[in-house]
């Protein structure tokens, strides 16, 4: 029998300090939170989604020594996540504060540490084999010492691995030349609406999904993540394929898009199509906004019962 394809993901996984707020600051101000808590977050939302979605998992990314390290250690591995690497010593993870408003919106406020150092031997360590994805975001693309690292490994990927690629917000500071190489080499592109609007120019979603399908590999496919209104599904030559959303009362989108990616990801993997793909990473990412948290995405059994009467849409 042949052997699962593999999710390696070479992001960062930080801690969440999550703040639930009546509505954010103003500046110079304080405002007090109604209820706190300090998860994993980052790239182990990613992680988590696709695990439960029944796909093995390597976390290839760097991590650090202290609490923020060990929790993210554990976490990962209470999902069955494998860590590639030891922790990196003298330096603890980072951690982001995520301010969750009255209407479900998030603000974050990211401080970096360990994860920021990921090596180009150490990248070169993890031998995803072909049938593989990669898992890539935005984030280690902006400036910093370790960027051509993570480019080298990306450009010099084995025919046959497919590399995920979420740009993340941060997308409008990425550098073009940057941009442009990861994206030729991309063969699922996963992002939102604000984060296409701002790559593309264009805040009209069909446009922007074509655009980006002209601008990765060929054969590959881009994900438009639309809130509430589902995705679209683009590839290149192709009109766009609107994949409808599940209506449900959001309490905490914090780590919608994280189930969603993470999600669509193990469908792939299992050999669906990509429509059919994001069919099921919407129903994924509907619970996930039920709940209060960043790693809410559900299990393969919990998706298969929220699917079970829910009509197939003509697609």
């Amino acid at each position: 029998m042949a052997a699962r394809p593999r999710l390696f993901h070479v992001g960062a996984v930080i801690a969440d300090v999550v703040l639930d707020v009546d509505a954010l600051p103003e500046p110079g101000g304080d405002v007090f939170a109604t209820a706190s808590r300090t998860l994993p977050g980052g790239g182990f939302n990613v992680m988590a989604a696709a695990a439960r979605a029944g796909m093995p998992v390597v976390y290839g990314g760097a991590h650090g020594t202290g609490p923020y390290g060990d929790m993210a250690r554990e976490a990962l591995r209470a999902e069955g996540v494998a860590v590639a690497h030891p922790p990196k010593p003298g330096t603890d993870t980072g951690f982001c504060v995520a301010l969750v408003d009255s209407s479900a919106e998030r603000t974050f406020v990211t401080s970096l540490g360990a994860e920021g150092e990921l090596t180009l031997d150490e990248l070169r360590a993890l031998r995803p084999a072909p049938g593989d994805f990669v898992y890539a975001v935005g984030y280690a693309l902006m400036s910093g010492p370790r960027t051509g690292d993570l480019l080298a490994w990306i450009g010099g990927l084995p025919e046959g691995v497919r590399l995920v690629f979420d740009p993340a917000p941060v997308v409008g500071e990425i550098g073009g030349e940057a941009l442009a190489a990861v994206l030729g080499r991309t063969d699922v592109l996963s992002l939102n609406a604000r984060e296409a609007a701002i790559t593309t120019g264009t805040a009209d979603t069909g446009r922007a999904a074509a655009l980006l399908a002209g601008r990765i590999r060929g054969g590959g496919t881009v994900v438009l993540r639309d809130a509430a209104d589902g995705c679209l599904v683009a590839g290149a030559g192709a009109e766009p394929v609107r994949v409808p959303g599940f209506p449900v009362r959001a309490v905490d989108t914090n780590g919608a898009g994280d189930a969603h990616v993470g999600v669509f990801t193990a469908a792939l993997a299992a050999g669906l199509d990509p429509v059919r793909a994001a069919r099921r990473a919407n129903a994924a990412a509907a619970i996930a906004v039920t709940r209060r948290g960043p790693a809410t995405a559900p299990d393969a059994a919990e998706l298969d019962r929220f699917l079970v009467g829910r009509a197939t849409p003509a697609l």
